[in-house]
């Protein structure tokens, strides 16, 4: 009993004081993968310690049953808890309950988790097949258009449309964006997938379906959500620029072109600034736009200068710091509790 306490101890602050101080590091998105990265760390962090713990629970009701029954007796009621009482035919029964109730619960939440996975699964298949049956390639990018009138662009993870492209662009996202818009655009969805940022956001949320009433789950599942928009939003601007981005993202989420000189000074680190048309095809479900999550945030975000590399190195030695201390602290106690 004694080597589980520290680990759910270490588990349990992780999982409610940790994560209103790691969302000030990574609020600004100064070294998004990074602050991406100790979410995610802390996440695993809770999940193995915990692991660990059950496993030296359970291995100390394999070796000895009766002293553990009998600490848990006396932790509950002190002097009180007798022989007879730890011993009786009511006292196992009791404990019997508890542990069905307990294993109960972890299969609630293995099955919440699940359902929340497969679900996200089933609906990136359906994307996948009306892109497939309905679109149309958009020569030298590699995307699929779908006619549809509303803005909107994403990506289609796996192999689904390994053939033709994972990208779809709408005709209506088309009809407001220029070139250098609709690189960045399409850089953007790359970014998200050789990240694998569909799948991360997944798990996240999966997390938060099974342990709804857990802060480090239920926050962290946004705050990876706005990372990972962030982490491919940094990665678009490197290929295309900060204004066009900046510009895509507003013109999508309005549905109106937006000139790129509007919003700042022109780019001169993407390809010239030329509009573009493009093909028309048939119609996609609304909800995965490039531009759906947090977009004034993220256009401020562009339009600010890059953090100086103070800041950058300040903030990138605390989020370094963070995650070394959750990948050493479980080992550690596990080491030397075990």
């Amino acid at each position: 009993m004694r080597p589980a306490l520290p680990l759910f101890s270490y588990a349990l602050a992780v999982a409610w004081c940790l994560p209103p101080s790691l969302a000030r590091l990574t609020s600004r998105g100064v070294s998004a993968p990074l602050g991406l990265a100790a979410w995610l760390c802390a996440m695993g962090s809770v999940l193995a310690a915990a692991g660990l713990g059950i496993q030296f629970l359970f291995r100390t009701i394999g070796a000895d049953w009766p002293s553990l029954s009998r600490a848990l007796c006396r932790s509950v009621a002190g002097n009180a808890c007798t022989p007879v009482v730890y011993r009786s035919a009511l006292y196992e029964l009791g404990v019997a309950v508890v542990a069905l109730a307990v294993t109960a619960a972890a299969a609630l939440a293995l099955w919440r988790y699940g359902r929340r996975v497969q679900g996200a699964g089933r609906r990136s298949r359906e994307h996948a097949q009306v892109a497939r049956i309905a679109g149309r390639a958009l020569a030298g990018t590699g995307a699929l258009v779908l006619d549809d009138p509303r803005p909107a662009a994403y990506c289609v993870p796996g192999r689904a449309l390994a053939r033709t492209g994972p990208i779809v662009v709408t005709s209506g996202a088309l009809a407001v964006l220029d070139a250098p818009q609709l690189a960045a655009v399409l850089a953007h969805e790359r970014a998200h997938l050789a990240g694998r940022h569909h799948a991360i956001v997944t798990a996240t949320r999966g997390l938060t379906a099974a342990f709804p009433a857990v802060p480090l789950f239920t926050r962290g599942a946004a705050e990876v959500a706005r990372l990972t928009e962030m982490s491919a939003d940094d990665a678009a601007a490197r290929r295309a620029g900060r204004g066009p981005l900046a510009a895509a993202l507003l013109a999508i989420a309005t549905g109106t072109a937006v000139p790129t000189t509007t919003l700042c000074p022109p780019d001169t680190s993407g390809p010239p600034h030329t509009p573009l048309g493009g093909p028309h095809v048939s119609g996609v479900p609304r909800g995965l736009a490039a531009a759906g999550y947090a977009v004034p945030a993220r256009v401020e975000r562009m339009l600010r200068p890059p953090a100086r590399p103070l800041l950058r190195a300040v903030v990138g030695l605390a989020l370094a710091t963070v995650l070394a201390g959750l990948i050493l602290l479980p080992a550690v106690l596990a080491a030397v509790t075990g």
